[in-house]
């Protein structure tokens, strides 16, 4: 009599979210990977693989030794030397390569373990100054800020800039004549906060505008003024979404949120265009398999500039990107537009998009 009733129709466990979105990646990844999905599949759902970027203002000269007796590399430094290999290559086929060297910043320096090597890095910690000595990081997410390869002295705006990792990277060029990092969320924005005090000097977080505008409005405020513009927009964060069930955007009461995100892409978008001076680069990147959510919003981005703005965009080649990187990444060959690191078991890093963009 005195048994206790199940609320069963109350209280019972809705679907949880990761589920809901392995079910939508599933339906839509299998079609847009093909093959390559169920590998792709087991990588989203592993232990996510760190680069560790090091802090170029801390006083860490140690570092890069500690880390290459564990068998790290910096997997910048080794770009040039495979691009040397590759425009001999090139050449020996009597056709004309890009200038591969240029493009790649050597300041930033990132430590990565090697293909199938799943050892991880030990915490940051402090120098005598208080400044951490290296930031733990997806190694993929410093693709997009090696393509807008930043040039001495150049007004730089990081549109969506929290929680920070971006932003530092773009800091260890030195090459910021002005750092302007916006992020509309206020908390978020204090995170970022948090890092440039963990990691940059004074007179250098001096040189960076920390702002909370929406992003989108961003033009209103200072339109067709920067020489370089990293647009790394809200998405379905794909390894997020199938691992945890905290803010999650799979969640059923976010339908609406996710439905719409291709459209806020589009507008953040938008605004970086709007942002960069004529002969600015836009690189607009994402950590989404979705093309709904990458090539489809810059090419409704292309032509909405062209349409309403009469503003000539056009997308730049990063294909060299592949052979530099491949080492180190997987690479999806078949991205219409910009480029794709797929999570692998071997190199569990991404995914990332990103594109790079010239007005």
């Amino acid at each position: 009599r005195h048994r206790h009733k199940e609320k069963w129709a109350a209280t019972a466990p809705r679907i949880p979210s990761t589920r809901l979105a392995l079910h939508h990646f599933d339906s839509s990844y299998s079609l847009h990977l093909g093959a390559l999905w169920p590998s792709v599949r087991a990588g989203l759902l592993c232990e996510q693989k760190y680069g560790a970027l090091l802090n170029n203002f801390a006083a860490a000269d140690h570092v890069p030794q500690e880390l290459e007796l564990l068998n790290a590399t910096d997997f910048i430094s080794k770009a040039p030397q495979k691009a040397q290999q590759w425009q001999q290559e090139m050449m020996a086929q009597a056709e004309m390569s890009p200038p591969l060297c240029t493009s790649i910043s050597s300041k930033i320096k990132c430590y990565t373990f090697p293909r199938g090597d799943i050892m991880r890095f030990r915490p940051a910690r402090p120098d005598t100054l208080g400044l951490l000595d290296y930031y733990l990081m997806d190694a993929a997410s410093l693709l997009p800020v090696l393509a807008l390869n930043v040039q001495p002295d150049d007004f730089v705006l990081d549109l969506c800039a929290a929680p920070g990792g971006k932003t530092l990277a773009l800091l260890q060029t030195g090459f910021c004549g002005h750092l302007a990092a916006n992020d509309v969320s206020i908390s978020r924005t204090k995170r970022l906060y948090q890092i440039l005090h963990s990691y940059v000097p004074k007179e250098v977080r001096d040189t960076v505008s920390v702002t909370s505008y929406d992003g989108r409005d961003w033009d209103q405020v200072q339109g067709g003024t920067f020489h370089k513009v990293l647009v790394d927009v809200p998405c379905t964060t794909d390894r997020h979404s199938a691992m945890e069930e905290d803010n999650n955007i799979f969640h059923r009461r976010r339908t609406k949120e996710r439905q719409m995100l291709p459209m806020l892409q589009l507008q953040l978008l938008m605004a970086g265009i709007l942002a960069a001076k004529p002969a600015g680069v836009v690189v607009y990147s994402t950590c989404s398999l979705s093309p709904l959510q990458n090539e489809c919003v810059v090419e409704r981005a292309l032509e909405v500039a062209e349409a309403q703005f009469n503003i000539s965009v056009h997308v730049e080649d990063l294909s060299h990107f592949r052979t530099l990187f491949q080492d180190t990444f997987s690479f999806f060959s078949d991205c219409r537009l910009g480029e794709l690191v797929l999570p692998h078991l071997t190199a569990n890093f991404g995914p990332m998009y990103f594109c790079k963009l010239r007005r």
